[in-house]
């Protein structure tokens, strides 16, 4: 299973309305494990993120007046790949954590990382455009 990125609106009597992810968009944010393997992770901890460790134990809302600062912190995440991406291949090479089995280089790792930001990025870029919220579950 595989966590998803989605944009809401909230709504006038409560709640909120999730909107359809566009043609030219992915909505994947990572796989499941990722909550605490990489989102939740001691190096993601230690930057000083406050909204992706929230991962590890809930889904993550992003209310539509956080959107900036969500934003900001997905930057600081890209600027520490090499970190993040150390952290899942010496996870891998003990054998219990992401990409265990398929054994990826780091170089792969980054990729895959880098490429889920870019989705995370893309949705909470078209939610700051409409003042809606970012969800990943």
């Amino acid at each position: 299973m595989s966590l998803s990125v989605d944009v809401y609106v909230p709504r006038a009597e409560g709640g909120i309305e999730v909107l359809d992810v566009p043609p030219e968009s992915s909505d994947v944010a990572g796989w499941e494990r990722w909550r605490t393997e990489v989102w939740g992770s001691e190096p993601v901890r230690s930057l000083g993120a406050r909204f992706f460790p929230r991962l590890a134990t809930e889904d993550l809302t992003v209310a539509p007046d956080e959107v900036s600062d969500f934003l900001a912190e997905c930057d600081l995440l890209r600027t520490h790949l090499a970190r993040i991406a150390d952290h899942m291949a010496a996870e891998a090479e003990s054998g219990t954590g992401a990409g265990a089995a398929s054994r990826k280089s780091h170089a792969e790792h980054a990729d895959d990382v880098r490429r889920r930001l870019d989705n995370i990025v893309n949705a909470a870029r078209r939610a700051l455009g409409i003042g809606g919220g970012v969800i990943i579950w």
